[in-house]
């Protein structure tokens, strides 16, 4: 999420404003405002932008219908999509290729699913519970694929994978879990840190999938949790009886917000910090030709 953010500020130093962006960068309103405040224009589709202008897809990525309107458009493209997304996408076209139906586990409304849908409409039908699995028009051996939106809970899509193992006896998968190693990381801290806490919050918009499986995970887990999208948003009834809170942030969220909420709960009396460190994320993505040297 950090290199979709690095890539329109380095967009707008290189080219300067106005920067326009297909979609919120990331999911993130305050994200969003402070870009917006430097010069970026997000616009709900690529039909909005100058034709010529310099137009950046979000990290959510985009179906190939997008990528050839932003063409006809003669567009400066700089595509954001995150590495993991990309992987998905052409996860979809090799299935596609060998005829296979895809059972995209997902939720039909997020742009992400949007994107990967459109690499092969035909042949994808969009699954979001165990039920929806059952309830599929498909023969028992039919030729079958799937895929996942990577901003999912693992124990989420866990169940839905088991129940097309037991439904289809050719099911493939991809070769490693398409679940995004940043939202993986942070579901897991977050068990951790419920299991040590009466109350968990997690950073992050109500429009940010990632974080909302967070709030899941950790209610799953038997705490309580909420989603804090600013520290003017903490509720403190929450607190009462609770002696210890667990802070975590969706992969979008900003640190300052994430020091804005320690800092108001500190002056609520929960003062003492420990780190609860579960993994070390050193991947990194290098940013879109265009752009190198940039920033």
């Amino acid at each position: 999420m950090q290199r979709a953010i690095d890539i329109v500020e380095a967009a707008l130093e290189r080219f300067g404003p106005p920067v326009y962006v297909r979609k919120q960068i990331v999911h993130n309103e305050h994200v969003v405002r402070d870009l917006e405040n430097r010069g970026a224009r997000f616009v709900d589709s690529e039909d909005e932008v100058p034709v010529g202008a310099v137009c950046v897809f979000s990290a959510h990525g985009v179906s190939p219908a997008v990528r050839r309107g932003a063409a006809d458009r003669e567009l400066q493209v700089i595509d954001a999509t995150c590495p993991l997304v990309s992987k998905v996408h052409q996860e979809s076209r090799r299935f596609a290729e060998d005829r296979r139906t895809i059972l995209l586990i997902g939720h039909a409304e997020h742009e992400e699913v949007e994107g990967t849908y459109g690499e092969a409409p035909e042949r994808t039908l969009i699954v979001g519970t165990v039920d929806e699995v059952h309830a599929l028009d498909l023969p028992r051996d039919a030729p079958v694929a799937y895929l996942t939106q990577t901003t999912l809970a693992l124990d989420e899509t866990r169940e839905i994978i088991e129940a097309m193992e037991e439904r289809f006896d050719d099911l493939r998968g991809p070769g490693s879990d398409d679940i995004c190693y940043a939202s993986q990381n942070r579901q897991n801290a977050v068990k951790a840190v419920a299991a040590r806490t009466g109350l968990v919050l997690v950073v992050g918009s109500t429009n940010s999938s990632n974080s909302v499986r967070m709030v899941e995970v950790a209610r799953d887990a038997g705490t309580p949790a909420h989603l804090v999208p600013s520290p003017d948003d903490l509720d403190e009834s929450w607190l009462e009886g609770v002696d210890s809170v667990g802070v975590s942030a969706g992969a979008s969220a900003p640190g300052t917000l994430v020091s804005g909420l320690l800092r108001r709960l500190a002056a609520l009396g929960y003062a003492t910090v420990e780190i609860e460190r579960t993994a070390t994320e050193d991947i990194v993505f290098g940013l879109p030709s265009q752009l190198k040297g940039t920033a």
